[in-house]
């Protein structure tokens, strides 16, 4: 009795805890892990300012909004997120939406510029909380791998470009990738770069790309720290080496995002825009480290904890996070073992901002800009590309329409185009579908394509068709024009087809009707329509559309050779009738 009160009593208790994975963990946490917890959080912090500040230039806002971003979603994502291991903040991905939507709605006043950033978080964080809450965590699963691969090779090169005029130090018109780098090779020419900056700039990304290959020597951190001294000790910054300045001392205040005047359709478009990209490298990220460690992730708790973290982030003076492909690692080696790293981390962060923020006052801008290019040296992929050419070229040009979309027009458009694509994708595999007329083939089991067996017997009188797709709205007529041809090919005069229907997943409404139709018109010429190995929820879809009367149970057969063998006994009770 008292086992089964204490069970009562739980049960609300776990039902709570299955939404804040991170308390749940505190209740299996283990003392040893404190430790390795801890130091693992303070190096993933010396990581955490030099990249938040970078991603907070490259997304269009003042660098200490990168740290503000920082804080209050890392600890947002301990308490909700489901992976122990994940670290999230501002991403070099999610930089060129952000910019152009800041770009365009700001004004060049850095202030709306903010405002802007933090609505586009809270929109995504919505966005994400919602899809997570209806268990649709897995939308970014519809983008497939060479369209994706398209996108961040994209984005990669948008990323890049965006940040060479900060490393030449040359103003440049917001203007899209290709037109960018076209202003900024002219101004090259025209004398108009400072090479102290450049030199700056370019030493810095040598440092990181030097040191990547060592994944326990924090190269970032070494980079900005020798870049910072030497603005400091030879005063680069009288020489036109743009730095980052004091930075305000204090944590982030609780502020609404408004902007008046905005165009909020753009915000609201940019902020799902950054949801979906977010999200699609969570989940990659999340279950990749969930493999390494035997652990399950639940993609709609991991939408939840994305959604959380980005809302923390918006009502916080922040702008849209996701998950890092570069600081998880960080973390990882490091020593990390559950949330509490992210927590350690993130308080650090709040410590630096309220005891020595003037610590980051000599950071130059190239730096920063050398920080982001080197990340976006990391997302282009051309390894698989070479694979996917090799045994698949049309998808190989989808991926290269994506990337020029993305390249040309910019990341949003180029979200906008790899949806399309995606779908007219998806579309076009259901739209022209596999199908095969079916015979019997010497000694080999069961009825087989006759394109794929030319000498396969047929049945006199009887048409086996396959359809490899579900029936729907876009191939309901392609499927009866591809029937009557195979009825009309056939040798024989038939008297019935049976549709091999365990390929046919699903129909619509369109479709049924089509079915409705093709029978009248087969019963007209005497022939009859039946069906085999049709799933039970498509021929409980048959009823509710209707077509119960049409199609009577014994128009259903559980297998091909039943079906065959039904047909052969109604043609021997035939003959014998006769």
């Amino acid at each position: 009795m008292a086992s089964n009160a204490r069970a009562r009593v739980d049960k609300p208790a776990r039902n709570w805890l299955r939404w804040l994975p991170g308390l749940a963990m505190l209740r299996s946490y283990q003392a040893a892990w404190l430790p390795k917890d801890v130091a693992a959080g303070l190096v993933l912090a010396t990581m955490l300012v030099p990249v938040g500040i970078a991603y907070a230039e490259a997304s269009g806002v003042p660098g200490v909004y990168g740290l503000y971003a920082t804080i209050l979603p890392m600890l947002a994502y301990a308490l909700f997120g489901p992976s122990r291991i994940l670290v999230l903040g501002p991403d070099s991905a999610l930089a060129p939406p952000i910019l152009a939507v800041v770009l365009s709605v700001s004004g060049g006043d850095p202030m709306r510029a903010v405002a802007a950033a933090g609505l586009m978080a809270v929109v995504s964080g919505l966005f994400c909380v919602v899809l997570g809450l209806l268990k649709l965590g897995f939308i970014t699963e519809l983008l497939s791998k060479p369209i994706r691969y398209g996108y961040m090779n994209g984005i990669a090169l948008t990323v890049l470009v965006s940040q060479l005029p900060k490393l030449f130090a040359i103003p440049i018109d917001d203007a899209g990738p290709l037109r960018e780098l076209w202003q900024m090779v002219l101004a090259v020419f025209n004398g108009e770069t400072n090479w102290h900056s450049f030199g700056v700039g370019t030493a810095t990304l040598a440092v990181i790309l030097l040191l990547k290959r060592f994944d326990r020597v924090p190269g970032t951190l070494v980079a900005v720290i020798l870049a910072t001294l030497a603005v400091s000790i030879f005063q680069l910054d009288a020489r036109g080496v743009k730095v980052l300045g004091e930075i305000p001392q204090g944590l982030p205040a609780f502020a609404l995002p408004w902007l008046s005047n905005a165009d909020l359709v753009k915000i609201v478009l940019g902020g799902g825009a950054v949801a979906l990209i977010a999200f699609a490298d969570t989940s990659v990220l999340s279950r990749t480290y969930a493999a390494r460690t035997h652990t399950r992730v639940d993609p709609n708790q991991e939408m939840v904890g994305l959604g959380v973290a980005n809302l923390a982030a918006g009502f916080f003076q922040g702008f849209p996070v996701s998950s890092s492909a570069s600081r998880t690692p960080v973390a990882e080696a490091a020593g990390s073992r559950t949330q509490l790293t992210g927590v350690v981390g993130a308080i650090a962060v709040a410590a630096l901002l309220l005891v020595a923020p003037n610590l980051l006052r000599y950071l130059p801008n190239s730096a920063l800009a050398a920080v982001v290019i080197a990340a976006a040296i990391g997302l282009f992929e051309f390894r698989d590309l070479r694979r996917i050419f090799r045994i698949q070229q049309w998808e190989f040009w989808l991926s290269m329409l994506c990337f020029a979309g993305v390249a040309v027009f910019g990341a949003i458009p180029g979200i906008c185009l790899a949806v399309v694509i995606a779908v007219i994708e998806f579309l076009w595999d259901g739209w022209r579908p596999h199908f095969a007329v079916l015979g019997r083939v010497p000694n080999l089991r069961g009825y087989h394509d006759l394109k794929r067996y030319p000498h396969a017997a047929l049945i006199d009188g009887l048409v086996l068709f396959r359809w490899d797709a579900p029936l729907f709205f876009a191939n309901a007529e392609l499927f009866q024009q591809r029937l009557m041809e195979a009825v009309d090919a056939s040798p024989t005069t038939v008297r019935r087809v049976v549709v091999a229907a365990e390929p046919v997943t699903s129909v619509d409404v369109t479709s049924a009707d089509m079915l409705r139709e093709l029978s009248r018109h087969l019963a007209e010429a005497g022939v009859a329509l039946h069906f085999a190995e049709m799933k039970d929820p498509v021929r409980d879809k048959l009823k509710r559309f209707e077509l119960t009367e049409i199609f009577s149970d014994d128009r259903f057969h559980p297998t091909v050779g039943s079906a065959v063998d039904a047909y052969l006994e109604s043609v021997g009770a035939r003959t014998e009738q006769g």
